[in-house]
Protein backbone atom coordinates (compact mmCIF):
# COMPACT_ATOMS: atom_id res chain seq x y z
CA UNK A 1 0.00 0.00 0.00
CA UNK A 2 1.23 3.93 -1.23
CA UNK A 3 -0.20 5.20 1.63
CA UNK A 4 0.37 5.16 5.07
CA UNK A 5 -2.79 5.50 7.44
CA UNK A 6 -0.71 5.85 10.39
CA UNK A 7 1.19 9.20 9.13
CA UNK A 8 -2.00 10.53 7.70
CA UNK A 9 -4.86 9.87 9.51
CA UNK A 10 -6.41 12.45 7.25
CA UNK A 11 -6.66 13.40 3.61
CA UNK A 12 -8.07 16.23 1.30
CA UNK A 13 -11.27 14.73 -0.92
CA UNK A 14 -10.45 17.61 -3.64
CA UNK A 15 -5.95 16.41 -4.18
CA UNK A 16 -5.97 13.45 -1.61
CA UNK A 17 -3.16 15.02 -0.26
CA UNK A 18 -2.49 12.78 2.98
CA UNK A 19 -2.68 15.10 6.22
CA UNK A 20 -1.65 15.14 9.38
CA UNK A 21 -3.96 15.13 12.59
CA UNK A 22 -5.09 18.56 13.42
CA UNK A 23 -2.81 20.16 10.64
CA UNK A 24 -5.80 22.25 9.53
CA UNK A 25 -7.84 22.34 12.41
CA UNK A 26 -7.74 26.05 13.01
CA UNK A 27 -8.65 26.81 9.41
CA UNK A 28 -10.25 23.00 8.35
CA UNK A 29 -8.58 23.77 4.84
CA UNK A 30 -5.95 21.04 2.89
CA UNK A 31 -2.53 22.80 3.81
CA UNK A 32 -1.75 21.30 0.52
CA UNK A 33 -4.75 23.09 -1.67
CA UNK A 34 -6.54 25.28 0.34
CA UNK A 35 -9.44 23.05 0.11
CA UNK A 36 -11.90 23.22 2.72
CA UNK A 37 -13.02 18.92 2.08
CA UNK A 38 -10.98 17.53 4.65
CA UNK A 39 -12.27 14.59 5.82
CA UNK A 40 -10.66 13.54 9.20
CA UNK A 41 -12.25 10.97 11.63
CA UNK A 42 -10.68 8.64 14.92
CA UNK A 43 -11.58 5.64 12.66
CA UNK A 44 -11.81 6.64 9.61
CA UNK A 45 -9.15 3.67 7.72
CA UNK A 46 -10.82 1.26 9.34
CA UNK A 47 -14.30 2.22 8.20
CA UNK A 48 -15.40 -0.59 5.25
CA UNK A 49 -19.22 -0.25 4.16
CA UNK A 50 -20.58 2.50 2.52
CA UNK A 51 -23.72 4.06 0.81
CA UNK A 52 -23.29 5.81 -1.85
CA UNK A 53 -25.85 8.21 -3.21
CA UNK A 54 -26.25 10.51 -6.41
CA UNK A 55 -27.17 14.30 -5.62
CA UNK A 56 -30.68 15.40 -6.58
CA UNK A 57 -30.00 12.81 -9.59
CA UNK A 58 -32.51 13.52 -12.17
CA UNK A 59 -32.09 17.30 -11.85
CA UNK A 60 -28.57 17.13 -12.05
CA UNK A 61 -28.55 14.69 -15.12
CA UNK A 62 -30.95 17.78 -16.59
CA UNK A 63 -28.74 20.59 -15.42
CA UNK A 64 -25.36 18.73 -17.05
CA UNK A 65 -27.21 18.14 -20.44
CA UNK A 66 -28.55 22.02 -20.03
CA UNK A 67 -25.90 23.78 -18.42
CA UNK A 68 -28.18 27.47 -19.13
CA UNK A 69 -29.77 25.59 -16.19
CA UNK A 70 -27.00 25.09 -14.01
CA UNK A 71 -28.36 28.94 -11.68
CA UNK A 72 -32.01 27.84 -12.28
CA UNK A 73 -34.44 26.26 -9.84
CA UNK A 74 -35.39 22.58 -11.98
CA UNK A 75 -38.00 20.29 -11.00
CA UNK A 76 -38.39 17.02 -12.69
CA UNK A 77 -42.08 15.91 -12.73
CA UNK A 78 -45.14 15.25 -14.92
CA UNK A 79 -47.33 18.47 -15.33
CA UNK A 80 -49.71 20.33 -13.17
CA UNK A 81 -51.53 17.29 -11.98
CA UNK A 82 -48.25 15.00 -11.35
CA UNK A 83 -45.89 14.99 -8.85
CA UNK A 84 -42.59 16.17 -8.09
CA UNK A 85 -39.73 13.41 -8.98
CA UNK A 86 -36.77 15.35 -8.02
CA UNK A 87 -35.74 18.83 -7.09
CA UNK A 88 -32.50 20.70 -7.99
CA UNK A 89 -31.27 21.89 -4.43
CA UNK A 90 -32.14 25.36 -5.30
CA UNK A 91 -35.83 24.63 -5.82
CA UNK A 92 -35.15 22.99 -2.18
CA UNK A 93 -34.39 26.28 -0.69
CA UNK A 94 -37.52 27.17 -1.99
CA UNK A 95 -39.57 24.01 0.25
CA UNK A 96 -40.11 21.92 -2.49
CA UNK A 97 -39.29 18.25 -1.87
CA UNK A 98 -40.24 14.79 -3.94
CA UNK A 99 -43.71 13.20 -4.25
CA UNK A 100 -44.86 16.87 -3.63
CA UNK A 101 -48.01 17.73 -5.97
CA UNK A 102 -47.06 19.70 -8.75
CA UNK A 103 -48.87 22.07 -7.85
CA UNK A 104 -47.61 22.92 -4.56
CA UNK A 105 -44.14 22.92 -5.62
CA UNK A 106 -45.20 25.48 -8.88
CA UNK A 107 -46.52 27.59 -5.40
CA UNK A 108 -43.55 27.03 -3.54
CA UNK A 109 -41.18 28.02 -6.27
CA UNK A 110 -43.06 29.87 -9.21
CA UNK A 111 -39.57 30.68 -11.63
CA UNK A 112 -38.79 26.69 -11.54
CA UNK A 113 -38.14 25.12 -14.86
CA UNK A 114 -40.01 21.90 -15.56
CA UNK A 115 -38.79 19.28 -17.07
CA UNK A 116 -40.41 16.13 -17.69
CA UNK A 117 -39.01 12.88 -16.61
CA UNK A 118 -36.62 10.85 -18.81
CA UNK A 119 -36.39 7.75 -17.45
CA UNK A 120 -34.31 5.98 -20.33
CA UNK A 121 -31.34 8.68 -19.75
CA UNK A 122 -31.44 8.56 -16.35
CA UNK A 123 -31.16 4.46 -16.71
CA UNK A 124 -28.16 4.91 -18.37
CA UNK A 125 -26.47 7.12 -16.72
CA UNK A 126 -27.40 5.32 -13.71
CA UNK A 127 -25.92 2.12 -15.29
CA UNK A 128 -22.70 4.03 -15.77
CA UNK A 129 -22.36 5.27 -11.75
CA UNK A 130 -22.85 1.39 -11.43
CA UNK A 131 -20.16 0.14 -13.44
CA UNK A 132 -17.86 2.88 -11.72
CA UNK A 133 -19.00 1.11 -8.29
CA UNK A 134 -18.48 -2.06 -9.34
CA UNK A 135 -14.85 -1.15 -10.43
CA UNK A 136 -14.11 -0.49 -6.51
CA UNK A 137 -16.15 -3.95 -5.25
CA UNK A 138 -17.96 -6.95 -6.25
CA UNK A 139 -20.13 -6.41 -3.58
CA UNK A 140 -22.59 -3.74 -4.48
CA UNK A 141 -26.03 -3.82 -3.56
CA UNK A 142 -28.22 -1.33 -5.87
CA UNK A 143 -31.13 0.08 -3.86
CA UNK A 144 -32.11 2.22 -6.70
CA UNK A 145 -31.47 3.87 -10.16
CA UNK A 146 -29.06 5.92 -8.15
CA UNK A 147 -28.36 4.71 -4.57
CA UNK A 148 -26.40 1.59 -3.21
CA UNK A 149 -24.66 0.04 -0.34
CA UNK A 150 -20.91 -1.04 -1.09
CA UNK A 151 -18.93 -3.76 1.11
CA UNK A 152 -14.88 -2.67 0.36
CA UNK A 153 -13.71 -5.08 3.02
CA UNK A 154 -10.24 -6.25 1.81
CA UNK A 155 -10.02 -4.43 -1.37
CA UNK A 156 -7.33 -2.35 -0.18
CA UNK A 157 -4.12 -4.66 -2.07
CA UNK A 158 -6.54 -4.18 -5.21
CA UNK A 159 -6.66 0.09 -4.79
CA UNK A 160 -3.62 0.31 -3.03
CA UNK A 161 -5.62 2.91 -0.51
CA UNK A 162 -8.22 2.17 2.29
CA UNK A 163 -11.44 2.43 1.26
CA UNK A 164 -12.41 5.81 2.34
CA UNK A 165 -9.93 6.79 0.12
CA UNK A 166 -11.16 4.97 -2.32
CA UNK A 167 -14.43 6.02 -1.84
CA UNK A 168 -13.17 9.91 -2.48
CA UNK A 169 -11.27 8.67 -5.57
CA UNK A 170 -14.69 7.71 -6.68
CA UNK A 171 -16.60 10.64 -6.47
CA UNK A 172 -13.82 12.29 -8.05
CA UNK A 173 -13.69 10.22 -10.80
CA UNK A 174 -17.80 10.59 -11.21
CA UNK A 175 -18.04 13.83 -11.02
CA UNK A 176 -14.86 14.42 -13.73
CA UNK A 177 -16.64 11.42 -16.25
CA UNK A 178 -20.22 12.06 -15.72
CA UNK A 179 -20.97 15.27 -14.41
CA UNK A 180 -22.78 14.46 -12.01
CA UNK A 181 -22.18 14.03 -7.82
CA UNK A 182 -22.66 11.73 -5.45
CA UNK A 183 -22.74 11.74 -1.68
CA UNK A 184 -20.58 9.05 0.51
CA UNK A 185 -21.58 7.51 3.89
CA UNK A 186 -19.33 5.82 5.87
CA UNK A 187 -19.79 3.43 8.24
CA UNK A 188 -19.76 -0.26 10.18
CA UNK A 189 -23.17 -0.94 9.25
CA UNK A 190 -25.83 -0.29 6.88
CA UNK A 191 -27.93 1.96 8.75
CA UNK A 192 -25.74 4.42 10.15
CA UNK A 193 -24.42 4.04 6.46
CA UNK A 194 -27.23 5.32 4.83
CA UNK A 195 -27.93 8.03 7.80
CA UNK A 196 -24.32 9.51 6.91
CA UNK A 197 -24.70 10.15 3.08
CA UNK A 198 -27.78 12.26 3.47
CA UNK A 199 -25.98 14.62 6.43
CA UNK A 200 -23.56 16.97 4.14
CA UNK A 201 -25.06 16.28 0.79
CA UNK A 202 -24.24 18.13 -2.01
CA UNK A 203 -20.88 16.37 -2.64
CA UNK A 204 -20.92 14.77 0.44
CA UNK A 205 -18.68 12.61 2.82
CA UNK A 206 -19.43 12.12 6.09
CA UNK A 207 -18.19 9.07 8.89
CA UNK A 208 -19.98 7.77 11.51
CA UNK A 209 -18.16 5.52 13.73
CA UNK A 210 -18.97 2.48 16.23
CA UNK A 211 -17.51 4.71 19.68
CA UNK A 212 -19.85 7.45 18.32
CA UNK A 213 -23.18 5.41 17.55
CA UNK A 214 -24.57 6.23 20.39
CA UNK A 215 -24.18 9.66 21.05
CA UNK A 216 -24.57 10.89 17.72
CA UNK A 217 -28.00 9.13 17.29
CA UNK A 218 -29.88 10.02 20.65
CA UNK A 219 -31.02 13.60 20.17
CA UNK A 220 -32.21 12.79 16.01
CA UNK A 221 -35.65 12.18 16.12
CA UNK A 222 -37.37 8.61 15.65
CA UNK A 223 -37.51 9.10 12.06
CA UNK A 224 -33.80 8.86 11.05
CA UNK A 225 -34.60 5.19 11.93
CA UNK A 226 -35.39 3.10 8.20
CA UNK A 227 -38.89 1.89 8.74
CA UNK A 228 -40.03 4.89 11.09
CA UNK A 229 -42.41 7.36 8.77
CA UNK A 230 -45.41 9.93 9.55
CA UNK A 231 -48.25 7.24 10.96
CA UNK A 232 -45.62 5.33 13.21
CA UNK A 233 -44.34 8.38 14.45
CA UNK A 234 -47.35 10.09 15.46
CA UNK A 235 -47.89 6.56 17.28
CA UNK A 236 -44.35 7.00 19.18
CA UNK A 237 -45.40 10.54 19.86
CA UNK A 238 -48.53 9.49 21.81
CA UNK A 239 -46.40 7.06 23.66
CA UNK A 240 -44.23 9.72 24.53
CA UNK A 241 -41.03 8.97 22.54
CA UNK A 242 -39.79 11.66 20.22
CA UNK A 243 -36.32 10.92 20.02
CA UNK A 244 -33.87 7.87 19.38
CA UNK A 245 -32.27 8.61 22.93
CA UNK A 246 -35.43 7.68 24.31
CA UNK A 247 -35.69 4.58 22.97
CA UNK A 248 -32.18 3.69 23.67
CA UNK A 249 -33.01 4.05 27.39
CA UNK A 250 -36.08 1.39 27.02
CA UNK A 251 -35.73 -2.44 27.37
CA UNK A 252 -35.71 -4.15 23.96
CA UNK A 253 -38.59 -6.22 25.45
CA UNK A 254 -40.55 -3.80 26.37
CA UNK A 255 -40.31 -1.88 23.28
CA UNK A 256 -41.06 -5.58 21.76
CA UNK A 257 -44.22 -5.62 24.21
CA UNK A 258 -45.67 -2.43 23.00
CA UNK A 259 -44.56 -2.66 18.96
CA UNK A 260 -44.25 -6.10 18.45
CA UNK A 261 -41.17 -7.13 15.64
CA UNK A 262 -40.37 -3.32 14.97
CA UNK A 263 -40.05 -3.07 18.43
CA UNK A 264 -36.87 -5.11 18.07
CA UNK A 265 -35.87 -3.10 15.18
CA UNK A 266 -36.01 0.20 17.27
CA UNK A 267 -34.15 -1.27 20.15
CA UNK A 268 -31.49 -2.41 17.87
CA UNK A 269 -30.87 0.42 15.49
CA UNK A 270 -31.21 2.75 18.10
CA UNK A 271 -28.17 1.55 19.83
CA UNK A 272 -26.41 1.21 16.48
CA UNK A 273 -27.07 -2.18 15.58
CA UNK A 274 -27.51 -3.43 12.22
CA UNK A 275 -26.30 -6.75 11.31
CA UNK A 276 -27.66 -7.12 7.90
CA UNK A 277 -24.22 -7.67 5.29
CA UNK A 278 -24.13 -6.22 1.79
CA UNK A 279 -26.25 -8.71 -0.71
CA UNK A 280 -25.49 -8.49 -4.33
CA UNK A 281 -28.85 -10.22 -5.16
CA UNK A 282 -30.58 -7.41 -4.48
CA UNK A 283 -32.30 -7.09 -8.13
CA UNK A 284 -35.29 -5.41 -8.19
CA UNK A 285 -38.70 -7.56 -6.80
CA UNK A 286 -41.36 -5.79 -8.68
CA UNK A 287 -41.82 -4.41 -12.32
CA UNK A 288 -44.64 -2.00 -12.41
CA UNK A 289 -45.63 1.17 -14.85
CA UNK A 290 -48.37 4.29 -13.91
CA UNK A 291 -49.37 7.49 -15.24
CA UNK A 292 -51.09 10.48 -13.49
CA UNK A 293 -53.97 11.73 -15.21
CA UNK A 294 -54.91 15.41 -16.41
CA UNK A 295 -58.04 15.20 -15.32
CA UNK A 296 -59.61 12.75 -12.76
CA UNK A 297 -61.25 9.50 -14.19
CA UNK A 298 -64.10 7.66 -12.98
CA UNK A 299 -65.27 5.82 -15.93
CA UNK A 300 -64.28 2.41 -16.22
CA UNK A 301 -64.28 3.14 -20.38
CA UNK A 302 -62.04 6.19 -19.56
CA UNK A 303 -59.58 3.84 -17.46
CA UNK A 304 -59.32 1.13 -19.36
CA UNK A 305 -56.99 2.48 -22.27
CA UNK A 306 -54.41 3.36 -19.87
CA UNK A 307 -54.74 0.34 -18.19
CA UNK A 308 -54.12 -1.32 -21.43
CA UNK A 309 -51.03 1.22 -22.55
CA UNK A 310 -49.36 0.79 -18.91
CA UNK A 311 -49.23 -3.02 -19.33
CA UNK A 312 -47.82 -3.05 -22.64
CA UNK A 313 -45.09 -0.65 -21.24
CA UNK A 314 -44.56 -3.61 -17.89
CA UNK A 315 -44.75 -6.50 -20.49
CA UNK A 316 -41.98 -4.44 -22.45
CA UNK A 317 -39.86 -4.26 -19.10
CA UNK A 318 -40.29 -7.55 -18.45
CA UNK A 319 -38.73 -8.85 -21.94
CA UNK A 320 -35.72 -6.47 -22.16
CA UNK A 321 -34.96 -7.41 -18.37
CA UNK A 322 -35.54 -11.14 -19.35
CA UNK A 323 -37.60 -11.88 -16.28
CA UNK A 324 -41.76 -12.51 -15.58
CA UNK A 325 -44.14 -11.73 -12.91
CA UNK A 326 -46.52 -14.50 -11.33
CA UNK A 327 -48.62 -12.18 -9.08
CA UNK A 328 -50.40 -8.81 -11.22
CA UNK A 329 -50.43 -5.70 -8.96
CA UNK A 330 -53.27 -2.95 -9.56
CA UNK A 331 -52.59 0.78 -8.01
CA UNK A 332 -55.07 3.51 -7.55
CA UNK A 333 -54.38 6.70 -6.24
CA UNK A 334 -57.89 8.22 -5.42
CA UNK A 335 -58.24 12.41 -6.22
CA UNK A 336 -57.58 12.81 -2.35
CA UNK A 337 -54.48 11.07 -2.86
CA UNK A 338 -55.38 7.52 -1.25
CA UNK A 339 -54.39 4.74 -2.26
CA UNK A 340 -55.65 1.32 -3.27
CA UNK A 341 -53.49 -1.64 -4.18
CA UNK A 342 -55.13 -4.93 -5.62
CA UNK A 343 -53.31 -8.11 -6.42
CA UNK A 344 -53.57 -11.52 -7.63
CA UNK A 345 -51.45 -14.16 -8.35
CA UNK A 346 -51.14 -16.37 -11.35
CA UNK A 347 -51.03 -20.11 -11.89
CA UNK A 348 -47.87 -19.45 -13.88
CA UNK A 349 -45.44 -16.70 -14.34
CA UNK A 350 -46.08 -14.26 -17.34
CA UNK A 351 -44.44 -11.53 -19.70
CA UNK A 352 -47.42 -11.09 -21.81
CA UNK A 353 -49.30 -7.61 -21.63
CA UNK A 354 -52.08 -9.58 -22.55
CA UNK A 355 -52.16 -11.59 -19.58
CA UNK A 356 -51.04 -8.68 -17.02
CA UNK A 357 -54.02 -6.34 -18.74
CA UNK A 358 -56.99 -9.09 -18.27
CA UNK A 359 -56.07 -9.49 -14.64
CA UNK A 360 -55.86 -5.77 -14.18
CA UNK A 361 -59.21 -5.48 -15.60
CA UNK A 362 -60.76 -7.88 -13.69
CA UNK A 363 -59.18 -6.05 -10.00
CA UNK A 364 -60.02 -2.69 -11.74
CA UNK A 365 -63.61 -3.69 -12.45
CA UNK A 366 -64.07 -4.07 -8.84
CA UNK A 367 -62.46 -0.40 -8.13
CA UNK A 368 -64.56 1.25 -10.53
CA UNK A 369 -67.77 2.26 -8.69
CA UNK A 370 -68.01 6.19 -9.26
CA UNK A 371 -64.80 6.68 -7.45
CA UNK A 372 -62.57 9.76 -9.05
CA UNK A 373 -58.95 8.43 -9.57
CA UNK A 374 -56.09 10.60 -10.52
CA UNK A 375 -53.58 8.01 -10.98
CA UNK A 376 -53.50 4.16 -12.11
CA UNK A 377 -50.59 1.76 -12.11
CA UNK A 378 -50.43 -1.91 -13.11
CA UNK A 379 -47.34 -4.23 -12.47
CA UNK A 380 -46.17 -7.87 -11.64
CA UNK A 381 -43.84 -9.31 -9.01
CA UNK A 382 -42.55 -12.24 -7.40
CA UNK A 383 -40.54 -12.08 -10.53
CA UNK A 384 -39.23 -15.43 -11.90
CA UNK A 385 -37.37 -16.97 -14.57
CA UNK A 386 -38.85 -16.81 -18.43
CA UNK A 387 -38.10 -19.85 -19.36
CA UNK A 388 -41.15 -20.59 -16.75
CA UNK A 389 -43.66 -18.33 -18.36
CA UNK A 390 -46.36 -18.56 -20.52
CA UNK A 391 -47.11 -21.96 -20.65
CA UNK A 392 -50.10 -23.24 -23.04
CA UNK A 393 -53.43 -22.65 -21.48
CA UNK A 394 -55.68 -25.39 -21.81
CA UNK A 395 -58.47 -23.55 -20.61
CA UNK A 396 -58.99 -20.56 -22.70
CA UNK A 397 -58.50 -22.20 -26.02
CA UNK A 398 -57.81 -18.19 -27.63
CA UNK A 399 -55.00 -17.08 -25.38
CA UNK A 400 -53.02 -18.61 -27.64
CA UNK A 401 -54.27 -16.28 -30.85
CA UNK A 402 -53.75 -13.44 -28.41
CA UNK A 403 -49.97 -14.66 -27.39
CA UNK A 404 -49.47 -15.06 -30.85
CA UNK A 405 -50.84 -11.70 -31.98
CA UNK A 406 -49.31 -10.17 -29.43
CA UNK A 407 -45.91 -11.17 -30.76
CA UNK A 408 -46.66 -10.26 -34.12
CA UNK A 409 -47.01 -6.39 -32.47
CA UNK A 410 -44.03 -6.62 -30.62
CA UNK A 411 -41.85 -7.13 -33.94
CA UNK A 412 -43.07 -4.86 -35.61
CA UNK A 413 -43.06 -2.01 -32.94
CA UNK A 414 -39.17 -2.87 -32.58
CA UNK A 415 -38.67 -2.57 -36.11
CA UNK A 416 -41.05 0.26 -37.01
CA UNK A 417 -41.69 1.67 -33.16
CA UNK A 418 -44.10 1.91 -30.39
CA UNK A 419 -46.81 4.13 -31.86
CA UNK A 420 -46.76 2.05 -35.38
CA UNK A 421 -49.47 -0.26 -34.11
CA UNK A 422 -52.27 -0.40 -31.07
CA UNK A 423 -54.94 -2.46 -30.45
CA UNK A 424 -58.27 -1.69 -30.17
CA UNK A 425 -58.41 -1.08 -26.53
CA UNK A 426 -55.79 1.80 -26.96
CA UNK A 427 -56.75 3.27 -30.46
CA UNK A 428 -57.33 6.71 -30.11
CA UNK A 429 -56.90 6.93 -26.66
CA UNK A 430 -53.54 9.27 -25.69
CA UNK A 431 -52.38 10.86 -23.12
CA UNK A 432 -49.37 13.07 -22.79
CA UNK A 433 -47.29 11.28 -20.30
CA UNK A 434 -48.77 7.55 -21.10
Amino acid sequence: MSFDPARHPAFCRDCLAGLQAGLSAQRRRCIACGSPRVVEHDELYALTLAHIDCDAFYASVEKRDAPELADKPVIIGGGKRGVVSTACYIARIHGVRSAMPMFKALEACPDAVVIKPDMEKYARVGRQVRSMMQDLTPLVQPLSIDEAFLELKGTERLHRDPPARTLARFAKRVEAELGISVSVGLSYCKFLAKVASDLQKPRGFSVIGRAEALSFLQDRPVTTIWGVGKAFAETLARDGIHTIGQLQRMEESDLMRRYGTIGQRLARLARGQDERAVEINGEAKSVSAETTFNDDLCDHADLVPHLRRLSEKVALRLRKGQTAGQTVVLKLKTADFKIRTRNRRLEDPTQLADRIFRTGLALLQREADGTRFRLIGIGVSDLADPSRADPPDLVDHQAARRAAAEAAMNRLRDKFGRGSVETGYTFGHRQRGD
